[in-house]
This record gives C-alpha cells, structure tokens and sequence, in this order.
C-alpha cells in the first residue's frame, strides 16, 4: 500500500488532474453588456453610421413586412396584472443580475436606422416586464426577468411552476412578484422542468428548497433523459461554446440602437446563481398521464426537437396546452451559431403535428417557454399549422435542392421558406434564421463537405492566405478593392477578401479597420439577433482586441455533482494533449464504493480510455474513492492530494501514474482568438471551467 507521504512526493500536481471546476464560482460573472447604459450615438468610438445601401435594405423590409397585423402586440399585453417596478435585480453576490433598463431605449417611438425593422419590432415585443394572466385564478405568467419566462399553475394545495429561469436571483424575485400580487400565499407544490436547456431549471434554488424533493414534499417532474442531456450537450466543447457565446449572444456590445438589442426568444440571459435540484420523477413514456397535486395532465415526449429531451404538457380540464420551447413566436435554430447537435427539423415538426391532432383540436390557451400566449382555438391552430409547416418545409425543400446537386455552401443563396409563411410574425427568423438554419439542414444529412475535392483536404486559412494575397496583388491592391466594395454595398463580397486579407497579415491594421466598418453595416441588416450580433461583435473585436474579463458562464458546482463518472472520465480525454502521452502506458482501476460503480481507465496510443463496469486483473493503480468525494474533487473544493492525505481516497500501485497524467492536462483558454491579430494583450488568462455550460444557448437554444 503506497503512504500518504509516497503519495505527496510523487504526484505534487495530481490535483490539477481531477479538479475539473478550477474557479467555480456559485454565481454567474455579469455579461459585459449588462447593467451598461444606452448611449447617445455609437457605443464604440470608430462605430459607424448605417450607410445609404443599409438604409435602403432597411427601408424595403419596412415596405414587404406585414406591419399592419398588431395581433402579437395584442396578445402580448393581454392579462396584464402589474408591471415590476425595479428594473434591476441584484445577484446575491452583489452585482446586477438582471437589468432590464438597458433596454429603456427601445421605449422611445424611433425607428431607429441601424436596426432592422423587423428585430425592433421583436426587441420591443420583449419589453413585457411584469405579472400577467394567462387562465383567469389558474395560470399565471412572470415575464421579461430572464431569458425565459416562468409560470405558474395552480394546483389542488399550492402552485406548480413551469421552468424556473436560468438564476436563483430571478427566479426568486418573479416568485415574490407573483406571491405579492396573485400568490395566495400558497406554496410551490411542484416543478416542471420543459426540457434540458439551462434557462428552464437553472433558477430552481430560487423558488424551492431541496430538502423538499429529497423528503417527497415537492415533486420535479422532467423528460426522459433530461439529466443526461442536460450534462452532456455543452460539456465536450464548452469551451468552444463559451466563445462562440460572445458572437451568438454579443457579449461584447453595448446594448444601444448601433449594439445589442435584445436575443429574440427574450431581452438576453441572467447573470446569477445557476443551480440544478435532479428530478424525482422522469417522464418515461411517450404519451404519459399524471396527476399533479390534483392537476391531471398529459405529458408528450418530443425526444430530438429543440432540445434532445423535451416534454410539452396539456392540462384537459383547463384546455390548457404548454407547448415547451417547441413552439415560440419566432423561427428557432436547427443549428444553433455557439454549436449544438444539428436539430431534426422533420421531427420537431412532427411532434408539432402530433400536440395539435392530440391536443390543439380542444386547447383554449397555448403559452409557451418563451414569448406570449395565444388565445382560442382558431387562433392556436393557425399558430400550430404554420409552426409544423416552418420546420417541415425547410427540411423537405432543403433536402429537394440537395438531391438536385446543391450544396452546403450554396443552399442559403437559392433557399427561402414560402411567402405565406414569411409573412406571419411568429414565423420569422429571430432566432434561427433561414440562412443558417438551411445550411444545418445539409450538414446533417450530408455533412460539411460540398463534395467539391479541392475542398476535401482545405489549408487552415492562415496558410492559404499569402497565397490569395500574393495572387490579389497585394495588401495595398486588396484594401483599395475593399474599400470600392464597401462603397458599393458589396459587403458580403468585401468581407471575402478583406478576411484574406487578415489572415495573411494579422497585423495589417488598416485591414481590421476596414474589415469592421463591412462588418457593421452587414449587422445593422440583420433581421436575426444571432447574426447581427456575430458581425457586430466581429467588428468590436477587429475595433479593440478581446475584452479582458471572465467569459459568460452558466453553471455551477449543481451542474458538475450532477455529471456522471463516465462523463467526467471522457472529458479527461479530451483535456488531454496526446502530444504530451506519446509513449505512456498504464491501466487503473477507479472505484467509488458509495455508488457501488468501478471503471477501467487506460492510457495507450496516446488515447485515454475508459470502460465502466470492468476492472483489470492487474492494474498499475487502484484509486479508491466514494463518488461524493469525488465530486468535492471535481467542484474545485479540495484537491486530490488532501483527499488522500486525509484517508479518504487511497492509492495503491504506481502513484507517479497519477502525476504523469495529470502533466498532460489542458486548461482551456476561455478567450482564444477567433479573429487574425484580435487575441488578448493583458497576459495569461485564469483557470478556465472546462464543465460550465452555456446558456440555451444560450444557454443553450
């Protein structure tokens, strides 16, 4: 048996090996935008104007867009009981988690000239900041306090709560909202959580208190499969989502007319505590009936829609349909910009398909996960209909211009939903947009690749660059030909060029600059947040460099307990650098004995591995440790070397195993540059979490 003392000397970083949180904070640092006030003119000192062709763009979307159909603003004011007087919520930690007076600007009756018409018109939708009645004394709505709304059913002894928020602050301050105005002074007497996206649970702690799960005072009901997919769709690249976050969700902009202007599906995301309470009761079946403290309500799984765990839920005897994020007042991603599994949109459409032959015929009332509800049955038919035909058109037309030949780098050109449907609002690309989402469509059925064989093996950018340049004539030749384009109006064909231009020469100053001003007016073009976003924080990065600061994060040492062993043992194979493996070899045998689990993980081929239910007969370590201890470990709370030191992990066998593994381990850089010549000039970055998940995305959506 190797001692404590052998077990310090040979292994004095294995704790970097097992610490998987590093820093965990219990709240979220606030987005860069948030609490920032809107500004007079442009928020970045080399912004630009709208030019004359983005206006022109502007002013035709005003003259096609079906502007005199009001009914969303109608609906969207409908049961208004009170509106919530602080525009700011605090988080316990002291900063602001939630500051809705960001958006004060888009009160103002401007049409502003650098946002899209259409996207005002959403931003300005999502300006419902209160109490509202969805179901006279039955169903209740607090909106506009997150990404998300909450809602609130009432039940036999108390009020179930659909989806808490993406923070406990939030949460909480929506349920004291509520309790003040409408609550009765009723307990919650259950949670459902719709699906496995953070911002419809991570607020849990806000409104219930653990202690009544664990006792079966308090039921949480989920889908099938929601733990595993709630761990696991943002753990394995993460840290490629955190980044790609500051393009989706403009972490970076301002919000203000030339900035941010809200997220589409909500205003944006909470900077909160995130917390995770595991369900007690998982929706197995496809269609299951349950009674919730006297409620009687359906259940449907609709499996790899929005989320690859989903549930929506009809409650009959209030005809009363909740139709998840499955449905929302909007066109939503098939391939999320921060990275996702590619969504099934002929699926999604046919579980839609399925709510409304099963329950839309009957429903009075659908209120959803994000947005506004919809009243009577004619008018929650139409919404369904056009829903179930969003998606399914888009998969079936896409996949009709595949099998004619065209290809992923095409598609988004010649593609373009019906005009019937384009001209109904809850239609329209305010989250997915019919560009990107086509393109996602041909990703996953044929992958990425065009089938064009010089594309097959392509150089990275940074090498075919010089090529370009050289052949172009050069940086002088290539940055007047920029400037003509842009000019012009030629944005998309100046980006093109220009982007070779960067890469060839990260240094070219000139270059970025320009780069950003096509960036910008591309932005203030966009219909869709996602994309608008991108471009305009492409041209702050260009502008500035990468912001100093922690990334935006949405998890907490809730999410990393609640990750399996397997999990965490195949992120240890992705931290790892196999570069720094060459030539290793060995075998060992973790067991947590509390859970009665046991894994065999080995190192060959420069490739960690690991099998859960086997050990080997003659391993070159055995590391035993209950499994919540383990997660100690894992949340960033005590090192390795102290659970060992202490007696409760032990070792036995080659405990300098532990250490070489550990030597090989990679803590991500939350900040890598994504743009040429943009990175980060303030030193090292701090530990990064490679286990936070991001925000439906954003958090995940």
């Amino acid at each position: 048996m190797t001692t404590r003392r052998d077990f310090m000397k040979a292994v004095p970083s294995a704790g970097a090996l097992f610490a998987v949180a590093g820093h965990v904070a219990l709240e979220d640092a606030p987005a860069r935008a948030q609490g920032a006030a809107p500004l007079e003119g442009h928020f970045h000192p080399k912004g630009k104007a709208p030019s004359e062709h983005t206006l022109r763009v502007l002013a035709e979307a005003r003259k096609t867009l079906p502007f005199a159909d009001t009914r969303d603003f109608d609906e969207q004011a409908k049961g208004l009981i009170a509106e919530m007087p602080q525009k700011q919520i605090m988080a316990d930690a002291g900063h602001v988690a939630w500051d809705m007076a960001r958006f004060d600007f888009l009160n103002e009756d401007t049409e502003w000239d650098s946002i899209h018409p259409s996207l005002l018109r959403q931003s300005r939708l999502n300006q419902d900041y209160g109490l509202y009645e969805v179901l006279e004394g039955k169903i209740y709505q607090v909106r506009g306090f997150d990404l998300s709304q909450i809602s609130f059913v009432r039940g036999k002894t108390g009020w179930i709560c659909f989806d808490p928020l993406i923070s406990a602050e939030t949460a909480r301050a929506a349920w004291e909202f509520f309790q003040e105005h409408r609550g009765e002074g009723l307990p919650i007497s259950a949670v459902i959580y719709s699906h496995s996206h953070t911002d419809h649970w991570g607020g849990v702690r806000g409104v219930i208190d653990e202690a009544d799960v664990t006792s079966g005072k308090i039921e949480i009901i989920a889908p099938r499969d929601f733990m595993e997919h709630t761990i696991s769709e943002n753990v394995y690249a993460g840290n490629a989502m955190n980044r790609r976050l500051f393009y989706q969700y403009g972490v970076l902009l301002q919000a203000g007319p030339h900035g941010y202007v809200g997220q589409g599906l909500g205003q944006g995301t909470s900077a909160g505590n995130v917390g995770l309470i595991a369900p007690s009761k998982i929706v197995e079946g496809d269609i299951e009936y349950l009674d919730l403290d006297g409620v009687r309500m359906v259940f449907q799984n609709t499996p790899g829609t929005e989320a690859p765990s989903e549930m929506n839920t009809y409650i009959p005897e209030m005809k009363a349909l909740w139709m998840a994020e499955n449905i929302s007042s909007t066109l939503h991603n098939i391939y999320t910009l921060r990275g996702a599994p590619v969504r099934d949109a002929l699926r999604w459409s046919k579980y839609i398909a399925e709510a409304l032959y099963l329950f839309g015929t009957e429903a009075e009332v659908m209120f959803t996960a994000h947005h506004w509800p919809r009243w009577g049955n004619m008018r929650i038919q139409e919404v369904m209909r056009a829903q179930r035909d969003l998606y399914a058109h888009m998969n079936n037309q896409v996949l009709h211009f595949a099998n004619q030949g065209v290809t992923i780098n095409q598609i988004h050109e010649i593609y373009e939903l019906p005009k019937s449907i384009q001209q109904q609002w809850h239609c329209r690309g305010y989250h997915g947009s019919p560009e990107h989402n086509s393109r996602g469509v041909i990703n996953r059925y044929l992958g990425y690749w065009d089938c064009n064989p010089a594309t097959l093996i392509p150089h990275a950018p940074s090498d075919s660059a010089p090529l370009y340049v050289e052949m172009m004539g050069g940086a002088e030749k290539i940055l007047v030909k920029g400037r003509e384009l842009h000019d012009a109006g030629e944005y998309r064909l100046a980006s093109e060029i220009l982007d070779k231009l960067i890469h060839a020469e990260p240094g070219n100053q000139a270059a970025k600059e320009l780069l950003a001003d096509v960036y910008e007016q591309l932005g203030y073009q966009q219909e869709n947040p996602g994309l608008r976003n991108s471009f305009l924080n492409g041209a702050y990065e260009l502008r500035s460099g990468i912001a100093e600061g922690q990334s935006p994060k949405s998890s907490g040492p809730d999410v990393i307990r609640a990750m399996s062993t397997e999990l965490f043992l195949n992120f240890l194979g992705i931290r790892m650098d196999s570069r720094k493996a060459e030539g290793m070899r060995f075998t060992i045998n973790l067991i947590t004995p509390d859970n009665g689990e046991k894994f065999v993980v080995e190192m060959e081929n420069a490739t960690l591995t690991n099998l859960e239910g086997f050990l080997a007969d003659q391993p070159d370590l055995t590391l035993v440790i209950n499994r919540a201890d383990l997660e100690r470990t894992m949340t960033g709370e005590i090192t390795l070397e102290e659970q060992i030191a202490s007696g409760v992990a032990t070792v036995e066998g080659d405990v300098g195993i532990l250490g070489a593994l550990a030597a090989t381990m990679v803590d991500f850089d939350p900040l890598f540059e994504v743009l040429p010549g943009t990175g980060a000039t303030a030193g090292p970055v701090s530990h990064a979490d490679p286990y936070e998940a991001v925000p439906g995305a954003p958090i995940a959506e």
